[in-house]
């Protein structure tokens, strides 16, 4: 996440909001009360009604339908533009929650809360993908050690670990097949691996001589 992270409170004025969010080029912000807890976030989509109402009077059906627009083109402050309660997520979450998230929430950035709801800093979703920069080198460690080594104990020296642009590849005996499909797993969930191919026996169907 990126810690230094500009927000707005309650009472901030509709123009200060547009200003913030064009000097620093982000799409949304926070908006905290008290000592930083967050309470709602106004992103683009909350501060469009008001050009879009601004030389249109819709008609009755149009105003049922889009009550909340209505309601947030007038709107002169932080808080009558924010959507509340803020979509957040927590210090501790991975990368995968926070990206499940924004997905399914169709948010471009979250703010980060610790448990009491204080901001702790802001990730987007390049914040994820940056994720997908570690090196070959550096993913072939991490799965030798954290799935191959802890899994496959007895075996570990006759599995082979490759990786290229992120795909990983095992390719070795086993002494049994119970835990290859776990090692998949583990692998593809290893932070920057972009797929995974299992290509791990068990030693009884070893085609080598003894």
């Amino acid at each position: 996440m990126t810690h230094t992270v500009v927000a707005v409170g309650r009472d901030a004025p509709f123009k200060d909001v547009v200003e913030l969010m064009e000097q620093w080029k982000v799409s949304a912000l926070p908006v905290l009360e008290g000592e930083g807890r967050v309470i709602g976030v106004v992103s683009e989509a909350d501060l469009l009604p008001k050009e879009e109402f601004r030389d249109s009077d819709p008609d009755r059906f149009a105003q049922r339908q889009r009550l909340a627009d209505l309601a947030k083109a007038g709107a002169l402050t932080a808080e009558e533009l924010m959507s509340a309660p803020a979509v957040t997520v927590h210090a501790d979450a991975t990368l995968a929650e926070a990206a499940r998230i924004m997905a399914q929430r169709k948010v471009k950035r979250l703010p980060v809360i610790n448990d009491v709801g204080m901001l702790e800093g802001v990730v987007s979703r390049a914040d994820l993908l940056k994720v997908f920069l570690r090196s070959d080198d550096e993913l072939t460690e991490e799965v030798r050690q954290e799935v191959v080594d802890r899994l496959f104990p007895l075996s570990a020296d006759h599995i082979q670990v490759e990786v290229t642009e992120g795909v990983v590849t095992l390719t070795g005996w086993v002494d049994g097949t119970a835990l290859v499909g776990a090692a998949e797993r583990l692998a593809r969930a290893v932070e920057g691996v972009v797929d995974v191919r299992c290509n791990l026996v068990p030693a009884s169907a070893r085609s080598d001589p003894q």
